[in-house]
């Protein structure tokens, strides 16, 4: 069986690649440097149903896109969230936050705020990510 992405993660963002097989996608909130990890397996909602060697594969995953938000976007604080109440499909989210985002220092999912990202912004994200994350 084939993977399909949930279609609220598709029309939230911009797809940046696959690394670990798992789809990396960018929140369309400029806002925010907001990553989704959406781990390729069918009928697995939450980290601890994953096989071990997925398991660990999948947190790998999380760490370098977690490195790379940190060394392109220099947060000061890095959220990391597998919550999956509204979107059942497994996603792990990798936000940046810092002291001066109009969200601060409550949630980004309790914030109303959004602005867009330009296409400019989403191409040199997207391609710093490539390079970065070695992304197919």
């Amino acid at each position: 069986m084939a993977f399909t992405l949930d279609p609220k993660l598709e029309t939230g963002g911009f797809a940046l690649g696959r690394t670990a097989g798992c789809r990396l996608l960018l929140k369309n909130n400029a806002l925010f440097p907001w990553f989704i990890l959406v781990p390729e397996v069918e009928g697995v909602e939450d980290l601890h149903q994953l096989p071990p060697d997925r398991y660990t594969e999948v947190l790998e995953a999380v760490r370098h896109v977690s490195e790379f938000a940190e060394s392109h976007f220099s947060p000061e604080k890095l959220n990391v969230a597998c919550i999956g109440n509204i979107v059942r499909q497994m996603h792990i989210h990798i936000i940046g936050r810092t002291s001066g985002d109009p969200a601060w220092p409550g949630t980004v999912w309790a914030f109303d705020g959004k602005k867009a990202y330009t296409d400019e912004e989403v191409e040199e994200i997207r391609e710093t990510a490539r390079i970065a994350l070695d992304l197919e």
